[in-house]
């Protein structure tokens, strides 16, 4: 088969493709038979689970439950009349700008001052990415210690310059602020290894021919460093917000989602009502408008920031 196609001076094509000896489909059939453990565990936990979750969104479904009743949008509807869900959503969304738009700055100034030729510039990657690897619990234990108003270490060095201390978990102007500056320590790291990747991407004669033209270094940050990183910038920040909009274990952790309710988020909303009240059947409604809002926000980064990207 694979000589009569050679022979006309065509390519085979479905199953005589695969019985060719082409070297590039053999690698393609390789590559899908490794990535199939995953292929098949996603199908199963993901798009399974996805699919029931949207059936369970319109039943009345409580765990104890045995039968429980179609009852249509009705879930939908409570989830849209309740303004505690609103609130989580307002302080989920406060949450994740701040946190994304910190780590996006943080990160990139980080790549920037660690891709420059010093020496110990690779100690330096190991040291700023060591709190990436931290579990959410352990982050959560430091950063409760350090933002208590008690005798938090931030109070205690604030203290040195006359700042009276400030309850950063007790006080509800402050405390997403608070949990968001947490974050930003804890998940730079990330931002910053991708920022690396793009600014080593930069072909160096750019920055040798504006140095030849006269800019400074400002200039070549902002001519030549900064349009050639939008496709950087776009990833980190749609990553970002799937992430952080996701946000669950820094504010169950630090501040238990208060003072009052000022620092629940979407998901522990979703957490009470479906693993608290075991309201399964609403907990999948919540989900699901997680799921849309957060489709909306990346779909509105993509029109957004695209446009300008350069490859």
């Amino acid at each position: 088969m694979a000589s009569i196609a050679q022979k006309r001076g065509t390519k085979p094509t479905g199953f005589r493709r695969l019985l060719s000896p082409d070297l590039k489909t053999r690698e393609v059939i390789a590559a899908y038979i490794f990535l199939s453990p995953f292929l098949i565990f996603f199908t199963i936990f993901f798009i399974r689970a996805t699919i029931a979750s949207v059936g369970y969104s319109f039943l009345d479904w409580r765990l104890l439950r045995p039968s429980p009743p179609y009852i249509g949008l009705e879930n939908y509807a409570e989830l849209f009349n309740d303004h505690i869900w609103w609130d989580s959503v307002w302080h989920t969304f406060y949450f994740a700008i701040m946190t994304v738009l910190g780590t996006t700055i943080v990160g990139l100034a980080a790549a920037l001052a660690v891709t420059r030729p010093v020496r110990g510039a690779g100690f330096m990657r190991v040291f700023l990415y060591i709190p990436q690897i931290l579990s959410a619990g352990a982050m959560g234990l430091i950063w409760n210690w350090l933002l208590s108003g008690q005798f938090g270490v931030i109070n205690y060095v604030l203290s040195f310059v006359g700042i009276r201390p400030v309850n950063w978990l007790g006080d509800p102007n402050l405390v997403i602020p608070a949990l968001s500056l947490a974050t930003i320590w804890w998940t730079f790291g990330f931002p910053m290894l991708i920022f690396i990747a793009g600014l080593q991407g930069i072909p160096g004669h750019l920055y040798e021919a504006a140095k030849i033209d006269g800019a400074n270094g400002w200039q070549a940050f902002r001519y030549i460093t900064l349009p050639l990183l939008r496709p950087t910038i776009l990833f980190i920040m749609v990553t970002g917000v799937i992430a952080h909009f996701q946000v669950f274990g820094q504010p169950y952790l630090i501040s238990g989602g208060g003072p009052g309710r000022s620092s629940w988020t979407a998901v522990i909303y979703l957490y009470n009502q479906a693993w608290v009240a075991f309201r399964m059947g609403y907990g999948a409604a919540v989900a699901m408008t997680i799921a849309i809002i957060m489709a909306v926000i990346t779909a509105f980064q993509f029109l957004v920031i695209s446009r300008r990207v350069e490859y």
